[in-house]
């Protein structure tokens, strides 16, 4: 991955949740950079810890262990105070459109809410003068802030919570399956409105997705997770065009093509993803790889840099090239 002009650097984060099933090792072990300005694609499967990481990330959910470096300021040792003197710096836009949003709230003082919180602006005049801002910059009618979120459809219920987000000025913001809800010509609204906002606003984005075409066309980065674990992670193009992690490969062959007709070697994943209350041994995704081997079993593999941009976690690199 590149080093250079980090903004924000995770290094070796894990989540342990103690249950009274035993210890569910959601995410393990992280590190992965993101530079100012970038969009980068965190994907995987449902349950591979996407959206805890994001969210330790921000600190909504304590981290177990490790570090998350904003420009030299580790956020898990900051206080209480100290945290929330930067927290309007990060903001984060979620899944559901419909539930992130108070429904009892109008939308002005939904958006306005972040600004009161940290003082941005003191007279409700100027806050309401913000809000009308947001919502025009976003693509939303000014005059609709008196209306309650269930007034508006779910593509300008997600804009809504994108305003909200924008509302403090962050520089970096957490995008949380923000579009997996929408309808596909939605979809494309929304993303052609966060690069828009990235590049006006020099935004830094971690794009939590599932759907790779989607990374595909945002994405200047991607880290894949699997069971908590980083298995491949760099350049979009360098992982789109040449995917050296078994599961990385699985992901990018269920991609639906355009054309019927077209003659494609996919490479179907067995079974369901494991608990991760009871790991695999040595490879987490040994279980579903049909070139794993008595060795995937019993050696957790490292991090293998395939060039400057583009690394990957699997013992059998060499023979899948």
């Amino acid at each position: 991955m590149i080093e250079d002009n980090k903004f924000i650097s995770i290094e070796n984060l894990s989540k342990t949740f103690h249950t009274n099933m035993g210890d569910l090792q959601a995410v393990s072990d992280v590190s992965f950079n993101l530079q100012k300005g970038s969009i980068v694609g965190l994907v995987g499967e449902s349950g591979s810890g996407k959206t805890t990481l994001g969210r330790c990330i921000l600190r909504l959910i304590e981290p177990s262990s490790g570090s998350v470096n904003l420009e030299g300021n580790n956020l898990l040792e900051l206080s209480n105070k100290k945290l929330r003197e930067i927290r309007k710096r990060m903001q984060i836009i979620f899944q559901d459109p419909f539930s992130s949003l108070n429904p009892r709230m109008r939308i002005k003082d939904i958006i306005a809410e972040g600004i009161k919180v940290h003082d941005k602006l003191s007279s409700e005049n100027e806050r309401f003068n913000r809000v009308a801002e947001l919502m025009e910059e976003v693509g939303l009618q000014s005059d609709q802030m008196s209306r309650y979120p269930h007034e508006f459809s779910g593509g300008q219920r997600q804009r809504v919570g994108i305003a909200r987000a924008l509302a403090v000025n962050p520089e970096f913001i957490v995008a949380d399956e923000s579009v997996s809800a929408l309808d596909v010509s939605v979809q494309a609204q929304i993303l052609n409105l966060m690069l828009s906002l990235r590049d006006k606003h020099n935004l830094t984005i971690l794009f939590i997705a599932h759907d790779l075409s989607v990374v595909e066309y945002l994405c200047d980065q991607v880290v894949v997770l699997y069971l908590g674990k980083v298995v491949e992670s760099g350049n979009a193009k360098d992982v789109y065009s040449n995917p050296r992690h078994p599961y990385t490969k699985a992901l990018m062959s269920a991609v639906p093509v355009p054309d019927p007709k077209a003659n494609i070697n996919r490479e179907i994943l067995k079974g369901d993803i494991p608990s991760a209350l009871s790991p695999p041994s040595g490879c987490v995704f040994r279980t579903r790889c049909q070139y794993a081997d008595i060795s995937c079993a019993q050696t957790i593999p490292n991090t293998v840099n395939i060039n400057k941009q583009h690394s990957a976690a699997c013992l059998k690199l060499g023979e899948l090239e």
